[in-house]
């Protein structure tokens, strides 16, 4: 006859010194299975009179209980431990400086983008924006290109295949004029707008690329001047460079859109491989400018003999090239990590005209 206290003592200890689920799966299956220990009485109370049936079944019921339950506890106890220490082996030290990581960087087109919108901004610029692909009424004709315009021709600008309809050829916008050319036709005068922008021309060398950035202004109101212009301008070139003052001329040039035209030039040293300002015998050309050309005025539905303005216009890429040091303008479009990593900027410092621009 089985010594069934000296039976449960024995699978208590068992279970109670399972120290993993595998061990205590072993200890149900020698106690429960099929084949157990436990799983044998049971089967031998067939075998017994009813008398013996009635005194030893409740115990051998009840110590399967006990130890279904006894089971059922240390599995609970051994998978909280399991969990508990997962859960050590993966908590993350917050306290601790985080991993190395590729750090990004703002790109030096985007850095002067942002500075020359904010300097704007506080002259009382908005910003206006348009299409890439343009037709040729916004792109040309709006902005008194004649007909044969070598700017039309296919050495300077990107065609885009004829609309089968109607023939007409769309162009990836050579300037960002055309949207000085929809804020006009869309709103009314006074109207004091930059438009920054991706341009596209057939170019390519140290200082010219195919896919280039534009900023251009648009000043128009009653009464303006080309005094307004050369002040909005040195202003801005000033403050660009951060330097009290810049010495500049205008010298006369030709632009279809604007009459009067002139380019911008800064006085400047370039010896020794730095750009040094309002010194030297040197002339720089940042910018062209001028007074918005009477007849793209009329093209774009204002009345020449009420509302004057002017507009310019100038390259971010080669700014950003002659303010920060960079010698060729063709690695800003390679995506070279390690190019940005040494002329990027930082993220976390928008340029504003109170904190600094660069």
């Amino acid at each position: 006859m089985t010594d069934l206290p000296q039976l449960e003592l024995d699978l208590m200890a068992a279970i109670g010194g399972a120290d993993d689920l595998a061990a205590l799966d072993a200890v149900r299956v020698s106690a429960l299975g099929k084949t157990g220990v436990v799983s044998g009485l049971l089967k031998g109370m067939g075998a017994m009179s009813p008398d013996e049936r009635r005194e030893q079944g409740p115990v051998i019921n009840g110590l399967r209980d006990r130890a279904t339950a006894a089971i059922a506890a240390r599995k609970t106890e051994l998978e909280d431990a399991a969990l508990e220490a997962k859960l050590a082996a993966e908590t993350i030290d917050l306290s601790l400086p985080a991993r190395p990581r590729r750090k990004g960087s703002v790109h030096p087109t985007l850095q002067v983008m942002d500075e020359l919108i904010a300097i704007f901004a506080e002259m009382g610029f908005a910003v206006a924006e348009g299409p890439d692909i343009e037709d040729d009424f916004h792109n040309f004709t709006a902005l008194n290109f004649p007909p044969k315009h070598p700017a039309r021709e296919m050495h300077d600008t990107f065609f885009l295949k004829p609309d089968p309809e109607t023939g007409e050829r769309k162009v990836l916008r050579t300037h960002t004029s055309p949207v000085q050319v929809r804020t006009m036709m869309s709103q009314t005068p006074p109207i004091r707008i930059v438009a920054p922008g991706r341009t596209f021309r057939k170019d390519s060398d140290a200082t010219h690329t195919p896919m280039f950035h534009q900023i251009e202004g648009l000043v128009i109101d009653k009464g303006i001047h080309m005094g307004h212009l050369k002040t909005t301008l040195t202003t801005l070139v000033a403050r660009f460079f951060e330097v009290d003052d810049v010495q500049a001329r205008f010298r006369p040039h030709h632009f279809p859109f604007t009459e009067p035209s002139a380019e911008m030039d800064i006085r400047c040293d370039r010896s020794g491989g730095k750009l040094t300002l309002n010194t030297g015998e040197d002339w720089l050309e940042v910018l062209g400018c001028g007074m918005v050309h009477p007849n793209v005025l009329r093209n774009c539905g204002l009345d020449p003999d009420e509302w004057q303005g002017f507009a310019f216009g100038m390259g971010v890429d080669r700014l950003a090239m002659l303010k920060y040091g960079v010698p060729d303008l063709r690695p800003m479009f390679e995506t070279d990590v390690r190019w940005l990593a040494h002329y990027g900027f930082t993220a976390f410092q928008a340029p504003n005209p109170a904190s600094g621009l660069s």
